[in-house]
């Protein structure tokens, strides 16, 4: 066999990259290698169309093993198992503890309790966890931050009532009171005190981590990959300085922060995110001398983004956090959280709960990847990323430690701005079409209505409503100006734009469509058709079907000869559009054509106007 194998390696000459590149310029004829086949990411750095061996024997990602510092290639050795998590809104004790017990049987092994702050006392408490055992489950719990301290104290003295095996309970409290200041601008300095009494209050817990890192929110606020891995070691920086500051032994603070990050659509960039944020957090802690590597694993709950969640064709989001949670599940995580498809909209529904769970379970159980450590190991491309991404993260976390620190940087709102300008250019790209949500802004469901759908705001359980002091984050989803547009066009009336396609076939129907696709983001109603002889016929049948919109589709060459005449012939009675960007443009709106699409327009803005134009 391996002469076999020798005989048929040495029958080829293995090409150098000289060569390929050689062999790509040819195949270009001429364009610029560099500006068609070169991504230009938004994290700082670019990719290459092709990667060799050669390429990672330089790095060090490579070098460790599955389980071994600097954990980039996980924390565990011998699995990749993930706990598969569901968060519940806890109103009722009784009922949320009869859904957890539910959900228990049907794959879910790790749970998210939301608990109101008049709630959290040893007797609601009790009837919440009745039946569940926290020693197998995974138990996590969110309440207002001022009263985290008090929850802790009542977990403990649960647990040590029901006689659990205190290396057994796996959960935590998320106490997080820079989120708030991130987030709302609210200057939780005071709150920031309880930090090392919980630490203490659990510390006989070994996997029970009580301190968070929720950068989620950025994520979900339109953050880069590369913003939430560099503020993400920064934060997490932030308290682990805080807890040792106080008195924290090192090992004790690193193993009770644990992280929630959010995963966005960006497979390969998102599955290399975890890789390159486990191997730099490990790097961090250890210069707090630890007394053992374990300290410096990174503990990771992954949480499906919002920012790119859809009102319209909401079932397209079931595509997006598919692949989110594959990122996530082959990067590595500790637990992971799908949001249901329909929770942009509407309190979660026990079928899309349903199908959320299922997300998890048929990558773990079916495709097995639970039972592949690190399956982008060697790829020359996701070692590239790991690389990347590590390096432009660690700018940033350098940046926040030249401003003081990541809290002195909020108060600043150096990192509030970071965010927003992110999020304004993510929404500007998404009305120019640079960036695409299937469904929204591009390819819509042509007769889809809202029916009443509307998404819901974020709302907070907690009674303190203190006064913003810093820079908040804007977070709005990318999706929610088209929405908003397509919504008040619903809720006003429903235009007609009608296709006068004439001319070479070809470029009509090429121009049909996309005028098509572009009009119906605003929620016109279009009618495409087969082709006209003349403009006249086109226009009669446009305004014989009772159209607002007549929208001229043929070749930039056959623009000269139709247009003019079709918009005289016309003569105000509807609103004339030209599909492209012809050579005669000019002369055209020199003989009064005012308005043209094509793939340089900006959708929204140019979608206001003709929603202005028409009275809606």
């Amino acid at each position: 066999m391996s002469n076999i194998k020798e005989k048929l390696f040495t029958e080829f000459t293995a090409p150098t990259t000289q060569e390929w590149l050689d062999k790509i310029q040819v195949d270009l004829k001429g364009a610029d290698f560099n500006k068609r086949l070169v991504w230009r990411t938004n994290e700082g750095f670019n990719v290459q169309p092709f990667y060799r061996r050669e390429d990672v024997l330089k790095l060090k990602t490579p070098d460790s093993l599955p389980g071994e510092f600097p954990f980039v290639r996980g924390t565990k050795k011998k699995d990749n198992n993930w706990y598969v998590r569901q968060e519940i809104v806890v109103n009722d004790a009784s009922e949320a503890n009869k859904k957890a017990l539910d959900i228990l049987n049907r794959g879910i092994d790790s749970l998210g309790f939301r608990i109101k702050e008049s709630n959290v006392n040893a007797d609601f408490v009790e009837k919440l966890l009745d039946g569940i055992r926290c020693d197998i489950v995974e138990v996590n719990f969110r309440t207002c931050q001022r009263h985290s301290l008090e929850l802790a104290q009542v977990l403990v003295a649960y647990f040590e009532k029901k006689g659990y095996d205190k290396t057994k309970v796996v959960g935590s409290i998320n106490f997080d009171p820079i989120k708030k200041a991130v987030m709302s601008g609210k200057n939780t300095t005071a709150v920031m005190a309880f930090g090392p009494q919980l630490v203490e209050t659990l510390k006989e817990f070994p996997h029970f981590r009580c301190i968070e890192v929720n950068t989620v929110a950025l994520n979900n606020a339109g953050a880069y990959i590369v913003q939430e891995l560099g503020y993400a070691l920064a934060w997490g920086n932030e308290y682990l300085q805080q807890l040792t500051d106080a008195g924290i032994d090192a090992d004790l603070a690193a193993s009770k922060i644990k992280f929630n990050m959010g995963i966005s659509e960006n497979y390969f960039m998102e599955l290399a995110k975890f890789r390159a944020v486990r191997m730099l957090w490990a790097q961090i802690v250890r210069q707090y001398k630890p007394k053992t590597d374990d300290a410096c694993k990174m503990c990771v709950n992954a949480i499906t983004s919002e920012y790119n969640q859809t009102v319209f064709d909401s079932y397209v989001n079931l595509l997006r956090s598919q692949t989110e949670a594959m990122s996530a599940a082959l990067g590595g995580v500790h637990s992971m959280v799908v949001s249901p498809f329909d929770s942009t909209y509407e309190e979660p529904t026990e079928f899309s709960e349903r199908i959320a769970r299922n997300q998890q379970l048929l990558l773990k159980e079916e495709c097995r990847f639970g039972q592949i450590v690190d399956a982008g190991a060697g790829s020359y491309y996701i070692e590239h990323l790991t690389d990347s991404l590590a390096q432009e993260g660690w700018k940033i976390f350098l940046k926040m430690e030249e401003e003081g620190g990541f809290f002195e940087a909020v108060k600043k709102g150096i990192v509030q701005d970071d965010i927003n300008a992110t999020n304004q250019k993510r929404h500007k790209d998404a009305a120019n079409r640079k960036e695409f949500l299937l469904g929204t802004n591009q390819f819509p469901n042509f007769t889809e209505k809202s029916d009443g759908k509307r998404a819901l705001s974020c709302t907070c359980c907690c009674a303190h409503k203190d006064e913003p002091v810093f820079k908040a984050i804007e977070s709005t989803r990318l999706a929610a100006d088209f929405e908003d547009l397509r919504i008040h066009t619903e809720e006003s009336r429903t235009p007609m734009a009608f296709m006068l396609t004439i001319g070479n076939l070809a470029m009509r129907q090429a121009r049909a469509q996309f005028s098509c696709n572009f009009l119906a983001c605003a929620g016109y109603k279009v009618v495409d058709n087969l082709g006209f002889k003349t403009v006249e016929e086109g226009v009669d049948a446009a305004l014989k079907a009772g159209a607002d919109i007549v929208v001229l589709c043929s070749s930039d060459d056959e623009y000269a000869e139709y247009a003019v005449p079709a918009f005289k012939y016309l003569n105000n009675r509807a609103m004339f559009v030209v599909a492209g960007s012809p050579a005669c443009m000019d002369d055209l709106k020199a003989a009064g054509i005012e308005n043209f699409v094509h793939v340089r327009c900006n959708v929204l803005e140019t979608l206001k106007e003709y929603n202005q134009k028409l009275g809606i």
